[in-house]
């Protein structure tokens, strides 16, 4: 080969792509020919039937959502009863430790007399001395530690005061910020979208579904709207508006709702009523009766749908970059080969799922292995049973999202007409 004919035959294999480009305008509208970019934020958009059809099933749901917002929303917010408000806290610093009996002439040095300099609440810079239990002779709290103290009575009376807990503030606020910078390092834009996403669903939480639950509203119809809500934002704020991510958020519905029926069913025929110390402090607080059932099925859909949003966006890219990379393959090979991928995808979602479930419940499982507890007996007791539901649930919606996921997405992908390569 000459030299003119090497150099000619990049510039003639970019001619021809350029005339072919030219000459079949339905490959230019799908972006399914060989020149498409692989890049996630390039997504072909999809033909006008496919665009008609997803409006059609995901526009009812979004008004559904909105609406659901409005009815369920507490406008009047749950106030806890006499006595079950919460104690102002203020913050102090640790000066002094010295060991002390709990009882004045006790003799049992079972406490430690803490000075606090107080460094927050009508006090401030004032110094007062308090008692806490020591554990096998340890104190819990020393010099130096910044803590944070209750204060139930008059603020000059030192025995107002009580050490509570550790000043987390700093720490916390800089893992944030390195978390955030990691993200948007390896993420860049679309890490800085991903952020605002963790935003949005923190504001739904906080702001909707806690409130509405202590508002006395049906748990399970709030976490469906709240995950609603929160899938629609996070998915399409992050990954942007594309028949690609219309494809993740029907795979990630779908799931859900399958979810929350297996949900139903297995919290009443296992007879899961939700009645445990926690919900019953909780009533009690707030001097009404909760549906211990429903907030059990509402924490296993908002647990379930991180997983699933990872699980169908991962496949639904697998879908689009399998055919870009063959756009020559018919629907029922791609839908074999992403498959693949889904596979082993689940493979480790559910066993992440399983772990994650198991570590929540780590000090009830050490507490039962400490009582010699049967395996069958401790799986079967209520607590314990409430995560074995919410794992083996959570799991089947995962497995059950990646057929549903990809088949869409195939659907999708494969409506435009490609050129085969001559």
């Amino acid at each position: 080969m000459t030299r003119s004919e090497h150099r000619g035959g990049p510039r003639h294999s970019r001619a021809a792509r350029r005339h072919a480009a030219a000459t079949d305008p339905v490959e230019v509208q799908t972006g399914l020919g060989h020149g498409h970019s692989h890049d996630h934020g390039a997504a072909a958009p999809a033909d006008r039937r496919v665009r008609i059809a997803i409006a059609t099933l995901l526009v009812p749901a979004v008004l559904a959502t909105l609406v659901g917002l409005v009815l369920l929303f507490p406008f009047e917010r749950a106030q806890p009863t006499d006595g079950a408000a919460a104690a102002p806290r203020v913050t102090g610093s640790v000066v002094a430790t010295a060991e002390s009996d709990c009882e004045p002439g006790g003799g049992d040095r079972g406490c430690a007399a803490l000075t606090v300099r107080l460094t927050g609440g009508p006090a401030a810079g004032v110094s007062i001395v308090t008692l806490v239990s020591v554990v096998r002779g340890v104190s819990p709290f020393t010099t130096g530690d910044d803590v944070v103290l209750t204060l139930t009575g008059d603020p000059t009376d030192p025995e107002s005061y009580q050490i509570v807990d550790f000043q987390r503030g700093t720490p916390l606020a800089l893992l944030a910020l390195l978390f955030a910078a990691a993200v948007v390092a390896l993420g860049r834009w679309r890490g800085v979208a991903a952020l605002g996403s963790l935003v949005l669903t923190g504001v739904v939480l906080t702001g909707f579904v806690l409130p509405a639950i202590l508002a006395g509203r049906d748990p399970l119809a709030v976490a469906v709207v709240g995950c609603s809500a929160i899938m629609f934002g996070a998915l399409y704020l992050t990954h942007g508006v594309s028949a690609r991510t219309s494809v993740a958020v029907l795979g990630t519905l779908g799931s859900l709702v399958l979810i929350g029926l297996l949900g139903a069913g297995f919290a009443a025929t296992t007879s899961l009523t939700g009645a445990d110390e926690d919900t019953a402090s909780l009533a009690n607080a707030l001097g009404t009766a909760l549906d211990g059932r429903g907030i059990v099925l509402a924490g296993l859909m908002i647990g379930a749908l991180g997983a699933l949003d990872d699980v169908t966006v991962t496949q639904t890219s697998a879908v689009w970059e399998l055919r870009a990379a063959a756009p020559t393959l018919r629907p029922a090979t791609l839908f074999t080969s992403a498959m693949r991928i889904g596979r082993d995808h689940v493979a480790s979602a559910v066993n992440t799922l399983v772990l994650a479930y198991a570590g929540a419940s780590l000090p009830l499982l050490l507490l039962f292995s400490v009582a010699e507890r049967g395996l069958a007996d401790t799986l079967t007791t209520q607590v314990i049973a409430v995560e074995v539901v919410r794992t083996l649930v959570g799991s089947i919606g995962l497995v059950a999202s990646v057929p549903l996921t990809t088949a869409l997405a195939v659907a999708v992908v494969t409506r435009g007409r490609v050129v085969r390569p001559t």
